[in-house]
């Protein structure tokens, strides 16, 4: 059965990386962008982070500039930009695409184990992913719901 452990990505610094890696961890995983409207969940991802990377918790995020190019093209951009107006601290990635023929795999994946409301595939930015310990993909968060509205679900997996 596949599962988000069978995935690797590139972190922001080239390093390529299995997400085996995070294997037993609960994760949140997030396309994001830092010019939306709804780059400031930046904020509440990063909180969510603190208060529960000690439990356990990893927060992946993949930068994407597929919805209105919201997204720095260099992503030593994109990192200065996250870690100088939140703080992030949380894995990211090299930008991918997350719709599409070109969607990464690991999106492929999300959107198939867990449907959208109107649509399969990705529609904006933040759309966000909670998966368990066993990387079974649990739960998918619309883009304008707050990362805090996660925190009860993930409660459970830690």
């Amino acid at each position: 059965m596949t599962n988000v452990y069978d995935y690797a990505a590139t972190l922001a610094n080239g390093e390529e990386v299995s997400l085996s890696e995070y294997k037993g961890q609960p994760m949140v995983i997030v396309n994001t962008a830092s010019k939306c409207g709804f780059t400031p969940q930046f904020q509440e991802l990063q909180e969510l982070y603190d208060e529960y990377k000690d439990q356990g918790l990893v927060v992946l995020g993949f930068p994407c500039g597929q919805f209105s190019n919201q997204e720095f093209d260099d992503v030593n951009e994109t990192m200065e930009f996250c870690q100088l107006n939140y703080g992030v601290s949380f894995p990211m990635f090299q930008k991918i695409d997350v719709k599409g023929e070109s969607a990464h795999p690991l999106f492929k994946h999300l959107v198939s184990e867990k449907k959208g409301l109107l649509t399969e595939d990705i529609k904006w930015n933040f759309t966000k992913f909670l998966v368990d310990p066993d990387g079974q993909v649990v739960k998918r968060y619309a883009p304008q719901s707050s990362p805090k509205k996660i925190e009860d679900d993930l409660l459970k997996y830690i």
